[in-house]
């Protein structure tokens, strides 16, 4: 089996049910609005998913190392509106997918770091790492942003198969 033809495959799968849940914000979608006090807000919910799918799953991709300084002040995406979403959203995915495809095959096995303050977050390879932060952290926020939806009494669409709002 050709793994990266299929990793690029399930990439694709996973993308487009990712904007199919991001096209379901309302359009006067209140990004402020958040379920729970330990929540993240829709807005940040939102941003995050976007900031996951384009900027860190290229740098996971072309980097071997990302690092910050302990004093590094990150400023979150946040939103204004569902159309900013969808474009950073879909501004992103040209790039992450272009060098998905042309990762050549041994730089899978290679060490990949996320460190900030010296603290090293995460150090595994660039495969394991490309899995777990970059898709199954995107299957897990997409669903999270399909519990705000139904808290907010918007439709929730079907990832692997119909929901109950496409019944």
């Amino acid at each position: 089996m050709d793994f990266q033809k299929e990793l690029l495959a399930e990439y694709d799968r996973e993308i487009a049910k990712t904007r199919k849940t991001l096209e379901a914000l309302p359009e006067d979608a209140d990004f402020n609005w958040n379920p729970h006090p330990k929540s993240m807000s829709l807005g940040k919910l939102a941003g995050h998913l976007t900031d996951m799918t384009g900027d860190w799953a290229l740098h996971t991709l072309t980097l071997s190392k990302l690092e910050f300084p302990a004093d590094h002040k990150w400023e979150q995406y946040i939103p204004e509106s569902k159309a900013a979403v969808l474009e950073k959203f879909d501004k992103g995915l040209a790039g992450v997918r272009s060098a998905l495809a042309s990762l050549p095959p041994g730089k899978w096995d290679e060490n990949w770091q996320f460190v900030f303050g010296g603290q090293a977050w995460i150090d595994d390879t660039k495969y394991r790492v490309f899995r777990d932060y970059v898709i199954n952290h995107l299957v897990h926020h997409r669903a999270q942003l399909g519990v705000y939806l139904r808290l907010i009494g918007a439709k929730v669409p079907g990832a692997y198969g119909p929901s109950a709002d496409e019944m």
